[in-house]
């Protein structure tokens, strides 16, 4: 179906998968900040446009508008890249993506996809993992601490996370016996891989939020600890750079889940069972449908959780998410070489081994919340020791926990100013 289309077909899907992802984006930020005010029982956006659907178009061309400052420390020709790097993977991953079944163009009939390969997913995770030196380096050419910080944290993020999102898409080749999207998406004609693959759905699920730095694992940009992380030293159309790539990325990943565990462009029950669900253009409405679905998923969490500690994020990555992405793997690489020997244990198998490593995983998640959540405070010391100011060769003020303090100054402390307003 591929390597066939006239150039002037190749060019149009380019710009329709170019368009589709900056409307998407447009749609997806005002779509967030409503959500949000309704959680949180604000209004949100209501000035511009009706109901205020024009407010991210305003955004984006106020900080068109706005002057692009280049601070003096920063090596300007890394500076000036780095925000390039974060966006143009962003978009290349959306290449091989399937929209849809075959349909006529202008008299042409082609797949609803610009390419794809023999290894397009490994080709996806290559590209978006191409776009995290976009944030290393504007980290780094920032010439300041706090972005330095957040580039490095990223690193730490996306190398963490994707260990454990590659594992679940071995679990997706081994029973899909193929790395091609569309293959992916044929496989999963009759059952969806969410269910078949239970295990490998939710450890994705929670690796795609953390690979694309959003809350409650939006540690690179913590406004609380780094100010604004990677991005601190950023203006005008670099910053809106940034943002754009993050919400590409988001969709990219939203629309990998669909691909890879929702049956893709494939039709939900029960409108599957309309004949023409899966024909025409149809397919595309339902992959939309997907895709937002999960980006209200992105939503909802940011609305709920707050954001992790960074041992806690890593101790959740490497100490639940891989030990558990590893079992599951062997579990669907024995049913797959049963199934070559001819026995066909799959459903039985992966079914109830699914839901039982699934189980485990859940229980995995809930006692680490509720050992953090509950662990005994310190122990308070039993008498404070003597303050001495000079201990470390310099005078120091006492900190509040050096020094005990005496019950006129709590007094004072209780009254601001009383003694003058005795006086």
């Amino acid at each position: 179906m591929f390597g066939h289309d006239p150039w002037w077909l190749v060019i149009a899907k380019a710009l329709a998968i170019f368009v589709f992802l900056v409307l998407t984006v447009l749609i997806a930020i005002y779509a967030e900040r409503k959500v949000l005010a309704w959680m949180q029982m604000r209004v949100g956006p209501d000035r511009v446009g009706p109901r205020g659907i024009l407010q991210t178009l305003a955004d984006g061309i106020k900080l068109a508008l706005k002057e692009g400052i280049v601070p003096a420390g920063v090596d300007k020709p890394v500076y000036i890249l780095a925000p390039i790097i974060a966006t143009v993977p962003a978009f290349m991953a959306f290449a091989v993506i399937p929209f849809g079944p075959e349909v006529s163009i202008l008299g042409r009939w082609t797949p609803l996809q610009l390419t794809d390969l023999p290894v397009a997913v490994l080709y996806v995770l290559a590209v978006t993992s191409v776009g995290v030196y976009g944030i290393v380096l504007a980290g780094w050419s920032s010439g300041s601490t706090y972005p330095l910080l957040g580039g490095l944290r990223s690193t730490a993020q996306v190398i963490s996370y994707e260990v454990a999102m590659g594992l679940t898409f071995a679990a997706v080749f081994l029973d899909a016996g193929t790395m091609s999207t569309s293959g992916i998406v044929a496989a999963q004609e009759g059952t969806w891989y969410a269910f078949l693959l239970l295990p490998s759905f939710l450890i994705y699920v929670t690796s795609m939020v953390g690979e694309t730095n959003r809350a409650p694992f939006d540690l690179p940009e913590a406004e609380g600890e780094l100010v604004g992380g990677f991005h601190t030293e950023y203006s005008s159309l670099r910053f809106a750079m940034f943002m754009l790539a993050e919400y590409v990325n988001m969709v990219t990943v939203s629309a990998l889940a669909a691909t890879m565990f929702l049956g893709g462009w494939h039709a939900p029950w029960p409108l599957n069972m309309w004949s023409g669900a899966n024909s025409g253009w149809w397919p595309l409405l339902w992959f939309v449908a997907k895709v937002w679905a999960f980006l209200f998923v992105f939503i909802w969490l940011r609305g709920t959780l707050p954001r992790l500690r960074y041992d806690q994020f890593m101790n959740l990555g490497w100490k639940i998410l891989i030990p558990v992405a590893l079992v599951w793997v062997m579990v669907v690489a024995t049913v797959r070489v049963l199934r070559n020997e001819g026995h066909e244990v799959r459903w039985i198998v992966l079914v109830v081994g699914g839901v039982i490593v699934a189980l485990v995983l859940l229980a995995l998640l809930w006692r680490r919340l509720t050992a953090a959540r509950g662990a005994p405070p310190e122990a308070q010391p039993a008498a404070a020791e003597e303050f001495d100011p000079m201990a470390g060769g310099f005078p120091v003020p006492p900190l509040p926990a050096a020094a005990p303090r005496t019950e006129p100054a709590l007094a004072a402390s209780r009254h601001p100013g009383k003694e003058e307003f005795d006086a």
